[in-house]
This record gives structure tokens, sequence and C-alpha cells, in this order.
């Protein structure tokens, strides 16, 4: 028995703008109609029928219940309240498989990782299987197609049936050391993806890391449910000690075996990454949106809301969003985590916030705001139904532009239809919904002293969220 197991926490700081704290890459739709995370599981049609385990922070569980329910995929979604890295949280869904008193094998997957060769992932996870059953803690090694400076390497060992003794992991090297690696042909790319038996890695924990495995097990002892949701206990998980699986335990683990992966991998970890994994033209540019490209070569250039031109460039980045404009050359594609790094240090909200806002019921895009107004586009999917709240800083104008809104203030509930609008005074109670069959959209025009999201109070949510969320 395979048990899928998603990891979902990630922030992918060097594809911003793009990717941002609210917004992480794996649900960006980067590469095709689906967005990374929803990829990760369409590749599993066919491997096993066993419902995935999808661990993620607690902050993006209705992004993630959002993008299940758009490809009709159930999976047993599990929060962790903040990131401890990957040895706790694969700790945690072998402990929940054993719940049942099975043993499966754990296939763990980073929810945000593009394959194009899925038949080809497939076989490798088939080879990996017997090793798994043999008791070795099986991680997948890519094939390098080229010197890489940003991905960690795997040393292979002696041969297996199906792999090798995995030997040693190696760092990040530089550009020297990369191709040196490569040249050898005893060297993969570090995936971070792994097969094995649940019992096993738990034993290797309890030798290895016993209190993180402590520490897990108090937080499985003590998890409890919220509406779909499986909240791990806060406390304990907060106190797990944070590190990789392969820190915590590959390295030093004397069954750790390597089975190799050609399936077209890429972990579009960078724009350079992400330029090499879609389609060009004949210049070697990929483009997206609103673009105008003249003596322009081996570029990437993503527009989301204007015009993007440029002339007479090569090897640059372009990504332009609703409040960010990054251009970078693409052998600086890297150091945007350390970009990203300076902007919070200076306490902006670019790295934090998405111009697009996703809340269970829909979604908030904000499109003009001054020092005592904000305007936004607002859209309330069918069924959906916002908070019984009020603000205490500011009041709100709705102008709804096409569907029809129940509107609730104070004891007052009526319908706003197209072309229409409505006023809620600062301090009064309130409450919208869409009972339509389409969604249902609107602008809303803020005005007051204070404009922060968290000047909600909430008096009755069927979502059951905090005041800032």
């Amino acid at each position: 028995m395979i048990q899928p197991v998603i990891l979902s926490g990630g922030s992918g700081t060097r594809l911003w703008p793009l990717s941002r704290e609210q917004m992480p890459k794996q649900f960006l739709r980067l590469t095709s109609s689906q967005s990374l995370l929803q990829q990760t599981l369409s590749r599993l049609t066919g491997l096993t029928d066993t419902v995935p385990m999808l661990m993620g922070h607690h902050s993006h569980r209705f992004l993630m219940a959002e993008q299940l329910r758009e490809m009709d995929h159930a999976a047993t979604l599990v929060l962790e309240p903040e990131g401890r890295n990957t040895a706790p949280a694969i700790a945690c869904a072998a402990l929940l498989a054993r719940r049942t008193g099975d043993d499966p094998l754990l296939l763990v997957l980073p929810a945000d990782h593009v394959i194009g060769d899925i038949q080809a992932f497939q076989r490798s996870v088939s080879l990996a299987v017997p090793l798994a059953e043999m008791g070795y803690l099986v991680t997948f090694g890519v094939v390098p197609t080229q010197p890489e400076t940003g991905y960690g390497y795997i040393a292979c060992g002696e041969p297996l049936e199906g792999g090798h003794h995995l030997a040693a992991f190696i760092e990040k090297p530089d550009a020297k050391r990369a191709a040196e690696l490569v040249d050898s042909g005893d060297y993969l790319w570090n995936s971070g993806m792994f097969l094995l038996r649940a019992s096993n890695y738990l034993e290797q924990l309890k030798r290895l890391q016993p209190n993180m495995l402590k520490a897990c097990e108090e937080a499985v002892s003590s998890a409890h449910r919220d509406l779909d949701f499986l909240r791990l206990g806060e406390a304990a998980f907060r106190r797990c000690p944070a590190d990789s699986i392969d820190y915590a335990v590959m390295e030093r683990c004397e069954h750790a075996a390597v089975v190799s992966l050609d399936a077209a991998w890429s972990d579009i970890g960078s724009f350079d990454s992400l330029w090499s994994a879609l389609d060009t033209d004949a210049a070697g540019n990929s483009a997206k949106g609103d673009t105008w490209l003249t003596d322009t070569q081996d570029s990437l250039i993503i527009a989301e809301h204007r015009l993007v031109a440029t002339l007479g460039v090569k090897d640059i980045i372009v990504v332009e969003t609703s409040d960010s404009v990054l251009v970078a050359h693409r052998d600086n594609a890297q150091q945007v985590k350390q970009l990203v790094a300076e902007l919070i240090k200076m306490e902006r909200s670019e790295p934090h916030s998405a111009p697009l806002v996703h809340r269970p019921w829909g979604s908030f895009q904000a499109m003009d705001h001054g020092e005592r107004y904000q305007v936004k586009h607002i859209t309330v999917k069918p069924g959906g139904r916002l908070s019984l709240q009020r603000h205490h800083h500011r009041a709100e104008h709705w102008v709804v532009v096409s569907g029809t809104a129940q509107v609730t203030i104070g004891d007052h509930s009526f319908l706003v239809t197209e072309n229409q609008s409505t006023y809620i005074p600062i301090g009064a109670l309130h409450r919208l919904e869409n009972t339509g069959k389409i969604p249902l959209e609107l602008i809303e025009v803020q005005s007051g002293s204070y404009l922060g999201e968290d000047d909600i109070e909430r008096l009755d949510d069927v979502y059951d969220r905090d005041n800032d969320e």
C-alpha cells in the first residue's frame, strides 16, 4: 500500500513577486492550467488509489481546499501551526498513517515541483517499492542535464537492485564543483522526494531524533478536527525541533538508498528554472500576458495587469504584478530570495500579501488606495457567505457589478442587484452573501482612518476563522 504524502508548506520566495507568503508557488498556475499542487495530485493517477495526505500551513487551508474542490479530488488535509521543515511533517504523516493499524509505504512529494514525463516518474516509484519493502529509506535522485548550482547533489554508492546505496549528500556547489559532479556520472540532483515505510522512518527518528519524535507524537495525539481539516496540536508542534529529513535522518541512516529519476523534473526554484520549463519562441523567449518583445532574446517576460514591452535586451527576467515589478538578469535569478529578505527587513508588505487574496467564500483584489480610502474588487462564489462582522475604523460602499447580493445591515436584510449599491456605516453589523447560482462581483470602496484587514470583529463565521484571516 502506497500512502501519498504531499508537503505543501513552502513559501517559494525565489519566485517573488508571483509567489508570496499568502500565495506561495505551489498554488500558482506557472506551467499549465493546473497549479503545481494540482499537477502533483494528478500524477498519482494510476499509481495508487489511496487518498493522499496533504500537509500544509494552517493559513493556506482554504487555498488547499479550494484547489482540491476545483479538480474534484479527495485528500486528508493536515494543518501545521507553523513550518518546522520536512522531518517533523513526515513524522506526523507516518504517525497518522499508523493510527489505523496499517504500515504503508509513504510516498513523500513536494507540492511545488514539475515532472514532464509522468510515466517515467511512476516507473521510478515502482523500482523503489521493493527497496522500501526491504527496509530502505529511499530518495529519488534526478539525472542531471547540466551543472546546476541551485540544487544539492546525491552521491551514489554500491549498486542495489533498482538503485544504489546512498553514499552522501552534497550541499549546493559552486559552478566549478557542479561541473565536476556532473562529469563524473556518479551524482544525482537531490529531488526532495522519498519512499519509505512509515514504521521504518519512525524507528530511525526514535534512534536519531528522539525529541522530535516525542513532540510529533504529542502533536498527533492532541490533533483535533476543524471543519474539513485536522489541526496538529499547536503547543507540541511548536516545541518540535525544525530540521529537514536529509539532515535529521537520511545522512545518518545506514539503510538509505537512491533511485534515479529521469522524468523532465524541475523544482521551479527560480525564474531561470521556470524559463527552462516553459515553451520558448524562435528567439528563446517565454512570454505570458500582454507583452510586446522587440529585439529580445532568451528572456522570461510575465505581465499580469498591463502591457510590458522590451527592446534590445537579452537574458533578462521581467515580472509585472499589480503592486510590484521585478527586473533581473537571468544569471541573478537565485538572488531573488536575498532581495525578498531585504524587503522583509524594511517591513514592506509586498513579500507577504498577494494582490489577489483568496478567502473560503471567494476572493478580493486591491484596485487603488490612498491615505483614507481603498478600493477592492470582490468576488463571492455561489453559496459563499462572509462573516457577520463590523469595523471600528472604516465605512464601506458596495456597488454590485454582476449577480445579486444578499446584504444584512443590523436587523435589516435585503437584495442588491446589478448596478445598485449600498452603504455600511462605521460600527454597523453587516454580512454579505451570494445566494445565487453565478459568481457575485462587486466593487467595495472603503473610507476611514484605518483600513487594515485586522479591523474586523467577527460575531458569526461559518468558516471559524480568526479576525485577521
